[in-house]
């Protein structure tokens, strides 16, 4: 009991600027039930419908296999630890939903789905950890092998905006991180994934984080691409990478690994259905460290949608917003693929323009 009370006392005097108007405490082990859960989703069920103040979910050490939405606003979840405190499932796009006959689908994968704004979290990790690599490496004909693995760690859609992360791991292989609305900012987190693990239409500053490359289980000329967005052409800020780290697992081949692709989802208009062409990603490198995974020519094309239905369509990065200043490292390279940003321009990248006045309480100048 004094541990969970010490526990307790310390996250509650670390966020005591934030005075929350609720508090839990999440501890499978715990003997006592008052205000203490044993699940995650738990604790969230007891939040506020439209809660105007932070409620806080303190989370102890252990793995929670659990898939979770968060459909209240300000909700905030503070782990005991990132490498302690996992939240994980293995959902993946080609998998049947339990009882039902549908697919997950991509977007419905995630093991964290974030739906409301003011969402925050410290010191833990979301994972998905579907068998991306088992499934890889089986030939193509085997019978065991499956289609749709597009597995989600963290989605953020619908009405989420002001989603706040700090020292976080998220981990997954193929599209880890979905990001579709609102702003959203990054602060020393860890981000991991292979195929376009970072994608979406929202406004996403990572600062100080590092973004890692994971293997894949058999070789390949490309193994992946770090960022495919969606970026609404209304929108001048999508995907920000500012003073970060991109790395790679052992097994990454130098030079295999594009920093992005134009991604135009195929969307329902009144005259058909086919890549939304105001689609025009934008991903920014601003004094980021490059390990030499990183692709000469930076950026790759991407097929969409045509209008008769087939996937004729190619997008090309010169058609997208792709940027980078002072980019470093073995993997850093400036030639007329890799656009690069003037200073005038890069100076527009500074936290307060990207987040649109948006201060999140952690952030560091």
């Amino acid at each position: 009991m004094r541990a969970l009370i010490t526990f307790a006392l310390l996250l509650t005097t670390r966020l005591a600027l934030a005075a929350p108007e609720y508090s839990a405490l999440v501890d499978p082990a715990a003997k006592r039930t008052a205000n203490v859960y044993h699940s995650i989703a738990a604790a969230l069920a007891q939040a506020p419908v439209k809660g105007e103040r932070p409620y806080v979910i303190y989370v102890r050490n252990g793995r929670y296999r659990e898939k979770l939405t968060v459909d209240k606003p300000n909700i905030t979840l503070l782990g005991e630890s990132r490498a302690g405190t996992v939240i994980s499932y293995d959902a993946f796009a080609g998998e049947i939903m339990p009882g039902s006959a549908e697919k997950w689908g991509t977007f419905r994968s995630a093991t964290l789905t974030v739906l409301a704004p003011g969402f925050r979290a410290e010191d833990l990790t979301i994972e998905n950890d579907f068998d991306f690599l088992g499934n890889d490496a089986l030939d193509k004909m085997a019978t065991e092998k499956v289609g749709g693995t597009q597995a989600v760690a963290l989605a953020i859609n619908g009405a989420a905006d002001r989603s706040a992360f700090r020292n976080v791991k998220l981990s997954g292989y193929q599209d880890t991180l979905y990001s579709n609305s609102g702003r959203s900012y990054f602060l020393n987190s860890v981000i991991q994934g292979n195929v376009d693990f970072i994608f979406g239409a929202g406004t996403v500053l990572f600062e100080r984080s590092d973004i890692i490359n994971r293997a894949r289980a058999r070789q390949m000329e490309t193994t992946g691409y770090v960022t495919a967005p969606s970026t609404d052409i209304g929108n001048p800020y999508g995907l920000v990478f500012l003073h970060c780290r991109l790395l790679k697992e052992p097994g990454v081949p130098a030079g295999s690994v594009p920093l992005g692709r134009p991604w135009h989802p195929t969307t329902t208009f009144d005259n058909g259905r086919y890549a939304d062409p105001n689609a025009i990603g934008a991903s920014v490198f601003i004094d980021t460290y490059m390990d030499d995974h990183i692709a000469s020519d930076g950026w790759a094309s991407m097929r969409g949608t045509s209008r008769d239905g087939t996937k004729r369509t190619v997008f090309k990065p010169a058609d997208s917003r792709f940027f980078e200043y002072q980019s470093r490292g073995p993997g850093a390279a400036i030639n007329a693929d890799r656009r690069q940003l003037a200073g005038d321009k890069a100076a527009l990248y500074t936290r307060d323009r990207v987040l649109r006045g948006w201060e999140p309480a952690f952030a560091q100048d």
